[in-house]
Protein backbone atom coordinates (compact mmCIF):
# COMPACT_ATOMS: atom_id res chain seq x y z
CA UNK A 1 0.00 0.00 0.00
CA UNK A 2 1.80 3.43 -0.71
CA UNK A 3 1.91 5.57 2.05
CA UNK A 4 -0.57 8.51 2.66
CA UNK A 5 0.86 12.05 2.14
CA UNK A 6 -0.87 15.03 3.06
CA UNK A 7 -0.44 18.74 3.77
CA UNK A 8 -2.26 21.68 4.28
CA UNK A 9 -1.72 25.72 5.31
CA UNK A 10 -3.46 27.92 6.90
CA UNK A 11 -4.57 25.78 9.71
CA UNK A 12 -5.75 27.53 12.92
CA UNK A 13 -4.23 24.99 15.64
CA UNK A 14 -5.59 24.80 19.06
CA UNK A 15 -5.45 23.47 22.31
CA UNK A 16 -7.95 23.74 24.59
CA UNK A 17 -9.30 27.60 24.36
CA UNK A 18 -6.00 28.91 23.59
CA UNK A 19 -4.83 29.38 20.31
CA UNK A 20 -1.26 28.39 19.20
CA UNK A 21 -1.51 29.58 15.57
CA UNK A 22 -3.88 30.91 13.11
CA UNK A 23 -2.13 30.24 9.96
CA UNK A 24 -0.20 26.89 10.75
CA UNK A 25 1.34 23.77 8.83
CA UNK A 26 -0.52 20.24 9.02
CA UNK A 27 1.79 17.26 7.31
CA UNK A 28 1.30 13.11 6.77
CA UNK A 29 4.66 12.36 6.00
CA UNK A 30 7.38 9.33 6.63
CA UNK A 31 4.50 7.86 8.80
CA UNK A 32 4.67 10.86 10.71
CA UNK A 33 2.00 13.51 11.65
CA UNK A 34 3.60 16.90 12.23
CA UNK A 35 1.53 20.19 13.51
CA UNK A 36 3.69 23.35 12.60
CA UNK A 37 3.27 27.11 12.78
CA UNK A 38 3.55 29.31 9.72
CA UNK A 39 6.96 29.89 10.35
CA UNK A 40 8.28 25.71 9.93
CA UNK A 41 8.48 25.73 13.78
CA UNK A 42 7.16 22.29 15.39
CA UNK A 43 4.17 22.39 18.03
CA UNK A 44 4.15 18.70 17.93
CA UNK A 45 4.73 15.62 16.00
CA UNK A 46 4.16 11.91 16.76
CA UNK A 47 4.46 8.25 14.65
CA UNK A 48 0.88 7.77 12.95
CA UNK A 49 0.26 4.86 16.10
CA UNK A 50 -0.34 7.24 17.91
CA UNK A 51 -2.53 9.88 16.85
CA UNK A 52 -6.46 9.63 16.18
CA UNK A 53 -8.50 11.70 14.79
CA UNK A 54 -12.25 12.56 14.08
CA UNK A 55 -15.16 15.36 13.97
CA UNK A 56 -18.10 15.62 16.73
CA UNK A 57 -21.37 15.84 14.94
CA UNK A 58 -21.43 19.31 16.47
CA UNK A 59 -18.40 21.13 14.81
CA UNK A 60 -18.66 23.04 11.70
CA UNK A 61 -17.26 20.94 8.75
CA UNK A 62 -14.02 22.40 8.70
CA UNK A 63 -12.70 21.63 11.64
CA UNK A 64 -11.50 18.40 13.44
CA UNK A 65 -10.38 16.87 16.87
CA UNK A 66 -6.60 15.35 16.74
CA UNK A 67 -4.81 13.55 19.49
CA UNK A 68 -1.21 13.24 19.40
CA UNK A 69 0.35 11.55 22.27
CA UNK A 70 -2.20 12.05 24.36
CA UNK A 71 -2.79 15.64 23.64
CA UNK A 72 -6.12 17.11 22.17
CA UNK A 73 -5.57 19.63 19.53
CA UNK A 74 -8.52 21.44 17.53
CA UNK A 75 -7.73 22.23 13.90
CA UNK A 76 -9.62 24.47 11.60
CA UNK A 77 -8.73 23.64 7.91
CA UNK A 78 -10.21 25.39 5.37
CA UNK A 79 -10.31 29.20 7.24
CA UNK A 80 -8.82 31.07 5.07
CA UNK A 81 -10.22 32.26 1.17
CA UNK A 82 -7.31 30.71 -1.53
CA UNK A 83 -5.41 33.34 -3.19
CA UNK A 84 -6.00 33.31 -7.35
CA UNK A 85 -4.46 30.47 -8.50
CA UNK A 86 -3.98 28.43 -5.79
CA UNK A 87 -5.89 25.45 -4.21
CA UNK A 88 -7.95 25.88 -0.97
CA UNK A 89 -6.73 24.45 2.08
CA UNK A 90 -7.97 20.54 2.27
CA UNK A 91 -11.21 19.65 4.13
CA UNK A 92 -11.27 18.21 7.43
CA UNK A 93 -12.92 15.32 6.31
CA UNK A 94 -9.55 14.69 3.96
CA UNK A 95 -7.16 15.05 6.71
CA UNK A 96 -9.18 12.43 8.69
CA UNK A 97 -9.34 9.88 5.84
CA UNK A 98 -5.79 10.46 5.65
CA UNK A 99 -5.08 9.91 9.05
CA UNK A 100 -7.46 7.04 8.78
CA UNK A 101 -5.73 5.52 5.94
CA UNK A 102 -2.26 5.59 7.14
CA UNK A 103 -3.03 4.03 10.52
CA UNK A 104 -5.29 1.49 9.13
CA UNK A 105 -8.28 2.32 10.67
CA UNK A 106 -11.15 2.32 8.26
CA UNK A 107 -14.75 4.18 8.49
CA UNK A 108 -17.43 1.86 6.94
CA UNK A 109 -20.99 2.92 6.39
Amino acid sequence: MAETEFRATGVRIGRRLRSLTRAGQVRIAGGRLELLTSSGREIDSAPLTEVSAGQPWFVPEDKALATVNGTRYSLTLGERDPAPGEAGPPAASRFIEAVRQATGRFKRS
